[in-house]
């Protein structure tokens, strides 16, 4: 890559989940040609960059993450012809195209594993990471993040194939070069069609421990945790900086790779230019932030505090060394307005302040499909109205161990993937405009108050006050540039920061609860006494006080 091809960081990301984007055909799923039908729109946003998640040939375990053909597109989305057509049309509006890179894992229908676990002679066999039992068990205690044991038996090698997802999607062996060489062909295969980059997804688990030790168990648990052992093993930056040697340098592209379980450490260290690895990674920790002890089912309230630090900590520990992206939603998280807002007397204002105050940060900023028309979490009470794996599985597992329905759905209704994956809202026809058929999950039944529709002929929409944001990110340098203070650590509701750069400065304030805030910081009071509103979600300002779920921004 140039040293001077950054475009990525005055870029603004739109991710599409295929599936539940736009129906073209009636057959109730989302298609690329759905997707080229809503360019303008996404053209109007202002958007420069979409990230399509999967939509290569799948069995759709996973929804697309379990890949049986990486150089094929899968047949509810369309054709090759209509990917190239979308790639040009993208172009033509001078927007780009980031596909997802899954090869941390295939499907167990890819040709690979259909060799490879034939027998210990076939060649594809060391493709995939195979262990012999112990005393009749699997090869250690590890889970998988899907629930279950992370291994599966295979009686024709009499061994176990390592997978930590789902049972179809067995680990690649990136400890042999031909994996790489196939990877590496396959993502040349994409660039060389004009694709601009990769979305890198779990890309910190392909380098595992040698020996895979076993991982520590808490009492209740079934299983081990073996994370330490898989995320930032001890070949994964010599494995990418191969990546980026061999590929990615001679393309001017972007990279961002989705990596559990990093500090800033570790993201200066993927993310340094010097070090020619990704130019920026998805971090977890503050999507963590509402997680008690156990993992993301179970529950606690946001601290605010806990977030302004963490949020700090990556901004801080990320300037000028690397750099950060910047995210509330995608297809694995719920709602942010339902989550860390309010999605009921002020999803509007609370939808607005939550853009605000991620998008005035130092990073590139991803919005997810209904995000930028305040889309809400859902609540089914019958399971069957859901279709995530990793939902599913966990319901029967704490079934297992005793949860009540009540209590696994109120977990579900939190921090299910099913929140992120209803169809998009395009009007208030029946299916909320999607499709014209049976949407393969069902629609948010708020689609009638929350649509696409509506929303453009509200000049005060969320829609219109994101297309601001992002005209703001491209005009002012300070918000590329600037460097971050946190205001007021310690307030428990008031999210307050200053990013300041040459002669210019913002302050930027968000309320984070339902009440009324009184600003009594006389220094905070008398400095921004002279400075001018950039923004804010509520048409009058007030001096002294912040309005619930009130932002706004000052500029000196």
């Amino acid at each position: 890559m140039k040293k001077d091809d950054k475009w990525w960081k005055k870029s603004v990301v739109y991710q599409i989940y295929p599936r539940s984007f736009n129906d073209s055909n009636g057959d109730g799923v989302g298609d690329i040609s759905g997707i080229i039908e809503k360019l303008d729109y996404l053209k109007l946003l202002g958007v420069d960059v979409i990230w399509l998640s999967p939509v290569y040939d799948s069995p759709n375990d996973d929804n697309g993450y379990d890949i049986r053909h990486y150089q094929e597109i899968m047949k509810e989305f369309g054709t090759m012809e209509d990917f190239d057509q979308l790639l040009a049309e993208l172009h033509k509006r001078d927007m780009k195209l980031v596909m997802d890179l899954v090869v941390n894992h295939t499907s167990d229908e890819h040709e690979w594993f259909v060799q490879s676990k034939q027998s210990k002679e076939n060649p594809y066999h060391d493709y995939y990471i195979w262990r012999e039992g112990k005393n009749g068990k699997e090869p250690n205690n590890w889970g998988s993040f899907f629930s279950g044991p992370a291994w599966d038996y295979n009686e024709a090698t009499d061994e176990y194939y390592l997978h930590l997802f789902s049972k179809k999607q067995p680990d690649l062996n990136w400890e042999n070069p031909k994996v790489r060489e196939e990877v590496y062909r396959m993502m040349k295969f994409w660039l060389d069609k004009g694709v601009d980059g990769f979305r890198m997804d779990v890309i910190n688990l392909i380098s595992k421990e040698p020996g895979l030790p076993e991982g520590p168990q808490q009492d209740g648990q079934l299983y081990g945790d073996g994370t330490s052992y898989c995320m930032n093993g001890p070949r994964i930056h010599e494995f990418l900086q191969e990546m980026n040697q061999e590929v990615l340098a001679k393309y001017p592209v972007m990279t961002v790779g989705e990596m559990p379980g990093t500090t800033p450490a570790d993201a200066i260290a993927y993310t340094n230019p010097e070090r020619h690895e990704v130019n920026m990674i998805f971090t977890f920790e503050h999507m963590d932030l509402d997680s008690a002890p156990g993992g993301k089912w179970n529950l606690k309230p946001l601290n605010l505090v806990d977030l302004k630090d963490n949020l700090t900590k990556w901004q801080t520990g990320l300037h000028n060394k690397g750099w950060n992206s910047l995210y509330w939603n995608n297809h694995d998280q719920p709602r942010i307005v339902s989550r860390f807002g309010n999605d009921q007397e002020y999803r509007v204002e609370s939808a607005k302040m939550l853009a605000t105050c991620l998008h005035f940060m130092q990073g590139t900023p991803y919005i997810y499909q209904g995000e930028e028309i305040g889309m809400t979490n859902v609540k089914w009470e019958s399971l069957d109205d859901y279709r995530d794996i990793e939902t599913i599985n966990m319901y029967h597992e704490r079934k297992e161990l005793g949860y009540s329905h009540e209590e696994i759905m109120t977990s579900i209704y939190a921090k299910g993937r099913d929140n992120a994956r209803t169809p998009m809202q395009w009007d208030d026809t029946e299916h909320a405009g999607f499709t014209n058929g049976t949407p393969w999950i069902k629609v948010n039944p708020r689609y009638n108050e929350i649509n696409v529709k509506s929303t453009l002929e509200d000049p005060q929409s969320i829609f219109y006050y994101y297309q601001k944001l992002i005209s703001l990110r491209k005009e002012l340098e300070i918000i590329t540039e600037g460097d971050f203070h946190l205001l007021m650590r310690d307030h428990p509701s008031l999210f307050a920061y200053e990013r300041n750069w040459k002669e210019e400065s913002l302050i930027v304030l968000c309320n984070f609860s339902g009440e009324e805030i009184v600003l009594d910081n006389s220094n905070l009071l008398s400095r921004i006494s002279d400075y001018r509103t950039l923004i804010a979600n509520y048409e009058q300002r007030e001096m002294k006080k912040l309005r619930p779920y009130e932002a706004i921004v000052l500029k000196k």
